[in-house]
């Protein structure tokens, strides 16, 4: 699962990383939750396209918009076949940047919030599906990331993780037919993981202590 994420970086920055030709407003945040709005980034035309989306995908055949967020995530094994995917899959594949992510690992007292990143510390992109739904008052757009068995760093802290999709894969990501075989845990050794406050708990708290190390 991936309920929280973060993207500190400027988005200037993430233009200019992705190699992306239009611009976004949007302030970096320590702490993304679900139904906030997000940076996704679309191939239209062979051409890195950024936009903000909602997060919690809304499947366009949907009579009502939802007011829950149950479909911030998309199991990899499924996301082919299950109804509320298997469109966008075929046609809206989608990156979501990020420079970090949350996961919570069960403790006999609770649960411990913890912070990932690649080990270089650098922007990095979730496999993501959109969509666009609409009804006579309004369109929304909206995105939801794909998740995959975790690899051997995650696994001590949940059994699942984000499916990330490194530049190299990009154009086999947007332009196959099924591209089933990205949909893996990433490999091992490339990540870190440290405990941070129950903070990050809170959507509301978005500040630099939210990704903080606790203190051994």
């Amino acid at each position: 699962m991936c309920g929280r994420f973060s993207l500190t970086p400027k988005i200037e920055q993430v233009i200019e990383k992705l190699n992306i030709i239009n611009s976004i407003e949007f302030a970096p945040s320590y702490n993304i939750a679900p139904s906030q709005n997000v940076p996704v980034v679309r191939n239209m035309d062979n051409r890195m396209v950024i936009a903000v989306m909602r997060w919690g995908l809304i499947p366009f055949w949907t009579k009502e918009s939802p007011k829950s967020n149950s479909l911030i995530n998309a199991r990899g094994e499924t996301v082919a076949s299950k109804p509320s995917f298997r469109s966008a899959y075929k046609k809206r594949r989608c990156l979501i940047p990020a420079d970090g992510f949350f996961e919570w690992q069960k403790m006999e007292n609770g649960k411990q919030p913890y912070y990932i990143q690649l080990k270089n510390h650098e922007i990095f992109t979730f496999a993501g599906l959109w969509e666009q739904w609409q009804d006579d008052d309004q369109i929304i757009e909206s995105c939801t990331i794909i998740t995959t068995d975790a690899n051997d760093d995650m696994k001590p802290i949940h059994h699942r993780m984000p499916v990330i999709i490194d530049r190299e894969h990009y154009q086999h990501w947007f332009e196959s037919a099924d591209p089933q075989d990205l949909l893996v845990p990433y490999p091992n050794d490339a990540l870190i993981a440290y405990a941070v406050s129950s903070h990050v708990n809170n959507p509301s708290n978005n500040d630099k202590t939210c990704i903080e190390a606790l203190s051994s």
